[in-house]
């Protein structure tokens, strides 16, 4: 799959296919948007949300979620306000996310059928794998905890607004979350 995407990379540059999307590094809505991975976002949640290319920053991770004061979300959005002159964070949730049921416990086996070995996995239980893999069960309550990790970050300014919403995964539709 590598190889067809260096082909079809090569073509676009080629036939010069980038010149549509040329702007600079600063997000022209001062907007950074912290949401999941998922593949039915890739398109959806800008088209959805009326951002075109360069108009705001997009983080993803798995779920969109804040697991610590030091992870790279936090780390990206303190870079986008204080670097690139993001004003509002929106957290954008979705329904039917995988990160909703997702264990370690599901994991581990999979883990092992893969080659990682026992004693390695032992090691990381003992680092606290098993939180760091847990998912969530409550798509609002996730959405209300990674939204207060954000506002109450020492290091993020008081005049940033952040607010946090669930994407319906199929049609795009906005709800917002208190």
């Amino acid at each position: 799959m590598i190889d067809q995407v260096l082909l079809y990379n090569k073509k676009f540059v080629e036939e010069r296919g980038f010149e549509p999307y040329v702007t600079d590094k600063f997000p022209a809505k001062k907007l950074a948007v912290l949401t999941c991975m998922d593949t039915r976002l890739t398109e959806l949640l800008p088209k959805a949300l009326g951002l075109r290319n360069g108009d705001a920053k997009i983080i993803k991770n798995a779920g969109g979620l804040v697991l610590s004061q030091t992870d790279s979300a936090i780390r990206s959005l303190l870079v986008a306000i204080y670097e690139l002159g993001v004003e509002e964070v929106m957290v954008v949730h979705h329904s039917t996310c995988g990160a909703c049921h997702m264990s370690y416990k599901e994991f581990r086996p999979h883990m092992l059928e893969r080659g990682v070995s026992p004693q390695t996995l032992s090691e990381w239980e003992g680092r606290g794998i098993g939180e760091w893999l847990e998912g969530f069960h409550d798509t609002e309550a996730s959405v209300r905890k990674t939204v207060s990790a954000i506002v109450s970050h020492p290091l993020m300014p008081k005049d940033v607004t952040v607010r946090g919403f669930i994407i319906d995964s199929v049609t795009g539709a906005l709800t917002e979350v208190q």
